[in-house]
């Protein structure tokens, strides 16, 4: 018998010691998507982004590329900076996020 049928996905990645791993990379990829959707509204092309961070289009698209596992949530947060955005994380209690 299957010991994960009617227990839920992330039991199963607590279960697995992958929880913090999957969750810090779900974090990365929205912050990631955030910052698109941001440079779309405002119209601000890579290069222009580039230029606000002093850095290069390359270090953009790789900061944007939400399957690179480098990208850091340092980077995130100064492409949001040069966005006139800042990145928030906090910490929230587990009973709170197991009802969220």
């Amino acid at each position: 018998m299957n010991q994960h049928i009617g227990s839920d996905f992330d039991d199963f990645l607590v279960e697995q010691g992958l929880a913090e791993e999957v969750s810090a990379a779900a974090l990365k990829r929205v912050i990631a998507w955030q910052i698109a959707e941001t440079m779309k509204a405002q119209r601000v092309t890579k290069k222009a982004l580039a230029e606000r961070m002093h850095t290069s289009r390359t270090a953009v698209d790789r900061a944007l590329d939400q399957d690179d596992p480098g990208m850091t949530l340092a980077t995130l947060a100064s492409a949001a900076r040069a966005l006139g955005q800042r990145v928030e994380v906090r910490l929230i209690p587990e009973v709170e996020a197991a009802h969220a």
